[in-house]
C-alpha cells in the first residue's frame, strides 16, 4: 500500500472517530490494509500472522538498535567500537496464536548480539509450552497434541519437542511432592485413584492423594504417590509417614474410605489422630451386600443412623436395623458393626462440622479431574508419564505451585469449633 493511501486512510478513521486513541488508530490501520490486501483478520495467513511478524521483526531491530548504540547508517565515526549491522537471518518460531512465522533475525559483525524477545535458538513463543502441559493434563497423548498443532495453529510440533517440554516439570513435580508442610492441619483427607500404566503389559496401579485443611482454612494438596498392586494399608503407611517427615507433627482427624487396617497405620504416626470413615462409602458397601429390589428399603432404615443426634441414638438405630434385616443380611449388619468405632466420631459434633468430616467428598473433587484425565489417556506409558499428568490436572488449580487449591470459606465455623475442642493443642494464630 503506498504512503498516499495510507494517509488517505488516516483521514478517513480520523473523521469517522476523532476519539481514536493512537493504539486503535494503528489497529485500524492495520485492518484497513489486510481488507486491501484481501487478507482475514484470524487463520494461517491472517492479520494476526501478518501483525505478530511486525511486531517481532520492529522489536528485534530495536533490541540491536540499543546494543550497537547507533541507528541504521548513522554510526558516529568517533566511537570505540567497529559494530555494524551485518544484514539478518530467516527464522520460523511457532506461536500458540498465530501459528508458524517466518521472521528475518537481524545481526551483528561481531556476533555478540543477545536478542531477548526472540532468543538464539529459541522456536516456540510464550505460552505454547503452557498450552502443551494443559493439553497433556487434559490426558491427550504427545502425538495427539502434534496433530492439535497441526490441526489449529498450521505449526508443526513433534512428539519428541513435546516430551521434552513436558519433562521440564518432572524437577517442578519433585520440589513440590518434597516441599516442607506445617505442622498442624485440621483434617487430612485420604484417597487413592487408579491408573492403568503399560509395563510390559497394561495394569492397574493405585495413586495415593492426600488433601490438608490448615488452621487457617486453607486446602493443600499434600502429594501425590504412585503405588503397586491394589490400595492397601501397609502403603498408606508409608506416605503418612512421608508427610510425618516433611514436617506435619499433629492432626485433628484423618478421613478416609474405611479401608482395613488403614486406623492402625494413623494410629502409629500421629496417635492423637482422630480417624473418620467416610460415610458415603459404608452406605455404597451397604448396598453391595442387598439385593437390588430391597435398596430403597434399606435406605430408609439406615438413614436414622447417620443422620442420629448422637452416638447412642445411632447405635439404637443400628440395633433396630439389626433386628429386622440381621438374618437375612448378617453381612451387611457385620460391616455397621465392624467400622462402628471409625464411623461415629462425627456424630458428637454439631452439624456444621458434621458436613464437612462426614466424607471424603474435600478430596473427591479433586479426583474427579484425575478420573476425567484418565479417561481421555486410557493408559500412560510409565509411572512417571501417569504422575505428570496428575501433577499438571493439580498444577491448573493451583499455578504457583505451592498445593493449595483455594480458600474455604465453609471451613471457618468448623475451624472455629475446633479451635474450641482442640484448644491444648490449637497452634497459636499468631505461628501463621
Amino acid at each position: 500500500m503506498s504512503s498516499d493511501a495510507v494517509s488517505a486512510d488516516r483521514k478517513k478513521i480520523g473523521k469517522s472517530d476523532r476519539t481514536l486513541s493512537p493504539e486503535q488508530a494503528a489497529v485500524a490501520e492495520m485492518v484497513a490494509m489486510a481488507k486491501d490486501k484481501g487478507l482475514d483478520l484470524t487463520g494461517p495467513d491472517g492479520l494476526l500472522k501478518l501483525f505478530t511478524k511486525n511486531v517481532l521483526e520492529t522489536a528485534l531491530n530495536e533490541e540491536l538498535t540499543e546494543h550497537l548504540g547507533h541507528e541504521k547508517n548513522r554510526a558516529d565515526s568517533g566511537r570505540d567500537s567497529a559494530n555494524v549491522r551485518n544484514g539478518s537471518r530467516p527464522k520460523t518460531v511457532i506461536s500458540d496464536a498465530a501459528g508458524a512465522i517466518e521472521i528475518t533475525v537481524p545481526r551483528d559483525r561481531e556476533g555478540t548480539f543477545e536478542p531477548r524477545i526472540v532468543r538464539k535458538r529459541q522456536r516456540r513463543l510464550g505460552s505454547v509450552d503452557e498450552v502443551v502441559l494443559s493439553l497433556y493434563a487434559k490426558g491427550l497423548t504427545t502425538g495427539e497434541i502434534s496433530a492439535h498443532f497441526a490441526e489449529i495453529y498450521g505449526a508443526s510440533v513433534s512428539t519428541d519437542t513435546i516430551s521434552r517440554i513436558t519433562d521440564t516439570v518432572v524437577r517442578e513435580m519433585e520440589d513440590w511432592r518434597n516441599r516442607p508442610l506445617d505442622s498442624v492441619y485440621a483434617a487430612i483427607f485420604i484417597d487413592a485413584v487408579v491408573v492403568k500404566v503399560r509395563d510390559g503389559q497394561v495394569a492397574n496401579q493405585p495413586v495415593y492423594a492426600a488433601i490438608g485443611v490448615t488452621v487457617d482454612g486453607r486446602k493443600d494438596v499434600l502429594g501425590l504417590w504412585m503405588g503397586t498392586g491394589g490400595e492397601g494399608a501397609k502403603f498408606w503407611l508409608s506416605v503418612l509417614m512421608d508427610l510425618k517427615n516433611r514436617g506435619i507433627t499433629d492432626v485433628f482427624f484423618c478421613v478416609c474410605d474405611g479401608l482395613k487396617g488403614l486406623p492402625d497405620s494413623v494410629a502409629s504416626v500421629w496417635p492423637h489422630t482422630i480417624v473418620q470413615t467416610c460415610i458415603v462409602h459404608l452406605i455404597r458397601n451397604t448396598f453391595r451386600l442387598v439385593p437390588r429390589q430391597k435398596w430403597d428399603e434399606v435406605k430408609k432404615d439406615i438413614k436414622p443412623i447417620y443422620t442420629a443426634p448422637n452416638p447412642d441414638a445411632a447405635l439404637a438405630a443400628l440395633d433396630d436395623l439389626d433386628e429386622k434385616w440381621g438374618k437375612q443380611y448378617r453381612a451387611m449388619i457385620r460391616l455397621w458393626r465392624n467400622a462402628w468405632e471409625e464411623f461415629t466420631p462425627f456424630l458428637s459434633y454439631d452439624v456444621e462440622i458434621r458436613k464437612v468430616l462426614c466424607s471424603t467428598n474435600a478430596i473427591e473433587s479433586l479426583n474427579a479431574r484425575y478420573r476425567r484425565a484418565v479417561r481421555a489417556r486410557g493408559h500412560f506409558p510409565n509411572e512417571q508419564a501417569a504422575l505428570k499428568c496428575l501433577y499438571l490436572v493439580t498444577r491448573s488449580l493451583d499455578p504457583t505451585g505451592a498445593g493449595r487449591t483455594r480458600w474455604t470459606i465453609r471451613w471457618k465455623p468448623v475451624l472455629d469449633a475446633f479451635a474450641i475442642t482442640f484448644g491444648d493443642r490449637w497452634p497459636d494464630a499468631e505461628t501463621y
